[in-house]
């Protein structure tokens, strides 16, 4: 999966923006405001995603592309080589997995809130 790719599937889950607020190389996708996939856009060797403790541990132990989250809590982020044998398919779920995840943990409050009034994040 390339950049493009990969940022057309990100924008096409609902709820979702991008930002670039680190620095102007690493792009922040977040659905209702909170982080769910993040690359280097400058050299797109990974993709960060937040992932089920348990199920990151498999993960990482199966595929050699998938590791723990570099710059991020290992225990909750992988880090996904763009390099290698990862399929798209297989990159789409693990990103949907990410999506879920966080939005999932998003207080109703918070997801009525943006629903309700449309707000921006």
């Amino acid at each position: 999966m390339n950049i493009e790719e990969l940022r057309n599937y990100c924008l096409s889950l609902a709820y979702t923006s991008e930002k670039l607020p680190f620095d102007e190389n690493t792009l922040v996708f977040y659905v209702m405001g909170k982080m769910f996939c993040l690359t280097n856009i400058e050299e797109y060797s990974f993709v960060n995603l937040k992932c089920d403790p348990e199920y990151a541990i498999e993960l990482r132990e199966r595929y050699e592309e998938i590791s723990p989250g570099y710059h991020m809590n290992k225990k909750h982020w992988n880090s996904v080589s763009t390099i290698g044998g990862i399929s798209d398919r297989m990159m789409k779920s693990l990103i949907d997995d990410s999506y879920n995840l966080v939005l999932k943990g998003v207080p109703k409050k918070v997801k009525d809130a943006f629903i309700n009034d449309n707000i921006d994040f």
